[in-house]
């Protein structure tokens, strides 16, 4: 009886070697550059570090494909000390069953930020080899694109039009000046000649008045 639960409780680590192992199948190596990231506020990748990292893994699984993933599901395997690591998931309903790599692979990706904030660390200082870079959602901008466009063709428009009746007022009135301008050119000069007329009779009549007299 002993015997049986001795076999029983060493089974999930039995499973467990059996399944993570370095270059398996399914699986994915992990390195860590917790130093290059943190400087003096690095911390020592330990157990708990690593329960951390498992239960981001079970979060993005949860969250990808819509199952209830543990941290039990997650194994790690192959540690070494500089810190690097191999791991796979195993299938909530079937723990000797490994979760294939591509849907390990694209939920690693969907919540790349989540398991990078957990650890403190971003893409360059946790490394998931052969992953592919954070798949990010794309922005979904507060005004749509067309709209943009159609404001910016509208505003060309408008200004055209502004400027367009502004040049013409402009034209218009430098027209009505010049206009002005060469009206009263011509009362002056219509002026100066009917100056230089009258001086002209009023000379000639005394010019006239002065013969007369001599006579």
């Amino acid at each position: 009886m002993l015997g049986r639960i001795v076999y029983f409780l060493c089974l999930p680590s039995v499973l467990a070697a059996q399944l993570c192992k370095p270059n398996a199948a399914e699986g994915f190596k992990v390195r860590l550059s917790i130093k290059t990231a943190l400087g003096d506020q690095a911390y020592e990748w330990n157990r708990n570090q690593r329960f951390l990292f498992q239960a981001a893994i079970a979060f993005a699984m949860s969250h990808h494909l819509d199952l209830e993933f543990n941290v039990s599901n997650v194994l790690v395997c192959d540690e070494t000390p500089r810190v690097s690591f191999w791991f796979v998931v195993t299938s909530p309903g079937d723990p000797s069953r490994l979760v294939g790599k591509e849907s390990v692979e694209l939920a690693v990706r969907k919540s790349r930020d989540r398991i990078n904030s957990v650890l403190l660390l971003n893409d360059a200082t946790l490394e998931f080899i052969g992953v592919l870079p954070t798949l990010v959602a794309p922005v979904k901008p507060a005004t749509p694109p067309w709209l943009i466009v159609f404001g910016v063709v509208i505003g060309i428009v408008g200004a055209g039009i502004v400027f367009l009746l502004v040049s013409t007022v402009v034209q218009k009135k430098r027209k009505e000046k010049e206009v002005a301008e060469e009206e009263d050119d011509d009362d002056e000069e219509a002026q100066m000649k009917r100056t230089a007329r009258n001086e002209g009779i009023y000379n000639t009549s005394f010019s006239e008045d002065d013969r007369n007299t001599q006579m």
